[in-house]
């Protein structure tokens, strides 16, 4: 199967790696800021295309503009049942709100699994279309994020209302 992958240039959080397949979206990775892309570090099936990426590059720069609140894209994350039920239960957290972990255990039917689903959610190889960075400790504090805190901020901040987004 043919993996296709795409540089976003975010106003907000830097630069995205994005990769997908003929089934969805795979991966959102955060890039490391004024680094260029290995290419080596790639897969070595991996394809440059930003052509096949286009509705998932207009989509986040959409979001990142504020006009665009739900995506409408095919994803296909690689994951454990566990894992993929743990994003779907983080895409149903709403544009400006937040959850806690336990929150997102109750509603996966697993009120004890906490831990296990700040784990699936350390995993998510979405980030920001699977919105984890709405996921919050019980106490609201801001807890973890695979792109670190200071971009976490940023999301939230874009997503709040009563507040402008910051730039990267």
């Amino acid at each position: 199967m043919d993996v296709f992958y795409s540089i976003l240039k975010s106003p907000l959080v830097g630069d995205l790696l994005l990769a997908a397949d003929s089934l969805g979206l795979r991966n959102i990775s955060f890039q490391p800021p004024k680094q260029p892309l290995d290419k080596q570090s790639l897969p070595a099936d991996w394809e440059h295309s930003d052509s096949a990426l286009k509705d998932v590059r207009h989509q986040l720069l959409a979001y990142f503009s504020g006009r665009l609140q739900l995506f409408n894209l095919p994803l296909a994350p690689a994951g454990t049942p566990f894992q993929r039920s743990v994003w779907n239960a983080l895409c149903q957290v709403p544009w400006g709100k937040t959850a806690s972990y336990r929150q997102i255990a109750e509603a996966i039917g697993n009120p004890k699994a906490c831990r296990a689903v700040g784990l699936a959610n350390g995993r998510n190889p979405i980030p920001i279309i699977i919105p984890c960075h709405r996921i919050v400790g019980s106490d609201q504090r801001l807890v973890g994020y695979s792109g670190g805190l200071h971009l976490k901020k940023i999301l939230l901040a874009l997503e709040d209302s009563q507040s402008e987004p910051r730039l990267f």
